[in-house]
């Protein structure tokens, strides 16, 4: 156990520090997971940053006390990868500042924040303006462990993956310098920063980011179908989105049988649905058209036609879909095959779900694959579909089955077991193989380096892996 240090050290820290024989030892690690699922893993020291100097002083205790380091900002990570045996937690969920800097001259608008701001928060901040960013599609994720990942937010077809609206970062490093990271200055750091995900080498304190024009005219549609149409429904509906302009976000949604969010009990099925990002409200209706004019639509058993939304009104659907106070676990795929094949290999497995909140979300397209809007980062989209399966349930007597059920459902998805994965929501704790294959060779070849030239003593906990 590692004792509390006298010395100032500890006192040059304006937030807390508390250690596991202390009271508020576990309400403060429980904090660190958003999920009720919280891993039974406990770090000796964890460290509530109250300001960006608190988190240079919270690595140089750590290091001078030999302790490794992990760290969350809204403990959003289905795996639960902050919480790591023996180490210190840097806690940084206090640091949520966000700051808008107008476009003025040839400079165009962009946005400061700090890792604890959440997507709902910087909604809430761009709106007004006539601004936006991709941001998660839960609105309580912070933007922290998010576009560490890469980001797969609202629009990425269009905008990208959210990190490449990444134009600068300030970080620790494990030699306790507050450094700052571009295209330009430390690119190499940069570059990892940008998709590295929970293995990142250091302590990102704020992010500065570019912004879009705010869409004019969001619509969106869906069509809901019997489970056993999944087949027809996918192969119809990937054709149609590959044909529809890049500002369209199309997604199927699978769901066993039973009520979910307020509606009546129905059995197993698929929603499609359908975003228009659009400049013009009839160029928003026409490009989701297609789905009005389904050719089996009188197969549906559910229909929403087209109407306006909002991002704060997406961000209220997804709170129905990913409900808090609940025990989840996740994993991903990105596969060569195509959306028919995938979902009707994992459809079985929906349908005979133990928890009717379960669901697999698998969005066409979920990310721009345009060569600018890759460049000079870690992430990369690694398949022709891609899907994620999540177990949602609120007793913990069924964490067996229900994670059980999880890995049965990934394997019949994934029968060669050789799919890639996207390393924010992938099942860490499955095997150590689906950290490495969120990554081309190259790229993890290239973060190894990276890792081994700023953090040489390992001071920052890599991925977590079994």
């Amino acid at each position: 156990m590692c004792p509390r240090e006298p010395a100032a050290a500890a006192e040059d820290i304006q937030g807390t520090l508390v250690t596991r024989s202390e009271a508020g030892y576990e309400r403060a690690r429980s904090a660190a997971v958003w999920n009720e699922r919280r891993p039974q893993r406990f770090p000796e020291v964890i460290v509530r940053a109250a300001t960006e100097a608190d988190v240079a002083s919270a690595v140089t205790y750590a290091r001078t006390r030999g302790l490794r380091i992990s760290m969350y900002s809204g403990g959003h990570n289905w795996s639960g990868s902050p919480l790591r045996d023996r180490g210190l937690l840097l806690d940084l969920s206090a640091l949520r500042e966000c700051r808008i800097a107008p476009a003025a001259g040839d400079a165009p608008a962009t946005a400061t924040v700090q890792p604890a701001a959440t997507g709902q928060e910087l909604v809430a901040a761009l709106t007004p303006r006539d601004l936006a960013f991709p941001v998660g599609h839960c609105p309580t994720v912070a933007v922290g462990g998010f576009l560490l990942s890469g980001g797969l937010g609202w629009n990425s077809r269009a905008w990208g993956a959210s990190c490449a609206d990444v134009l600068e970062i300030r970080a620790v490093t494990a030699d306790g310098r507050t450094v700052t990271c571009s295209d330009t200055e430390n690119p190499d750091l940069f570059w990892a920063a940008r998709g590295a995900g929970p293995g990142f080498c250091a302590a990102v304190t704020r992010f500065r980011l570019a912004l879009h024009p705010h869409p004019a005219s969001l619509m969106t549609t869906s069509l809901t179908f019997p489970l056993t149409e999944v087949a027809r429904v996918a192969e119809w509906a990937e054709r149609t989105a590959r044909g529809l302009p890049p500002y369209v976000e199309t997604a199927f949604v699978l769901m066993p049988a039973g009520p979910r969010a307020g509606t009546a009990a129905a059995g197993p099925r698929i929603t499609v649905a359908a975003t228009a990002f659009a400049t013009e409200r009839s160029d928003a209706l026409q490009a989701l058209q297609p789905f009005a004019d389904c050719p089996f639509g009188e197969l549906a058993t559910g229909r929403q036609p087209a109407a306006p939304t909002s991002f704060a009104a997406l961000h209220e659907g997804a709170v129905s879909a990913w409900p808090p106070a609940h025990r989840y676990a996740a994993d991903t795929l990105w596969s060569p095959e195509n959306y028919a094949t995938q979902l009707t290999r994992i459809a079985g497995a929906v349908a005979d779900a133990p928890s009717g909140k379960s669901l697999v979300l698998s969005p066409v397209l979920p990310v721009s694959e345009h060569p600018a809007l890759l460049r000079n980062m870690a992430f990369s989209p690694l398949g022709t579909s891609y899907l994620v399966c999540y177990a949602i349930w609120d007793d913990p007597a069924e964490d067996d089955t229900q994670t059980r059920w999880l890995r049965e459902a990934m394997a019949a998805a994934d029968p060669q077991d050789d799919g890639f994965h996207y390393i924010a929501e992938t099942d860490l704790e499955a095997d150590a193989a689906r950290v490495r294959r969120s990554y081309t060779p190259a790229a993890w070849d290239r973060l190894q380096e990276i890792k081994a030239q700023w953090d040489p003593d390992n001071l920052f906990h890599s991925y977590l892996a079994p």
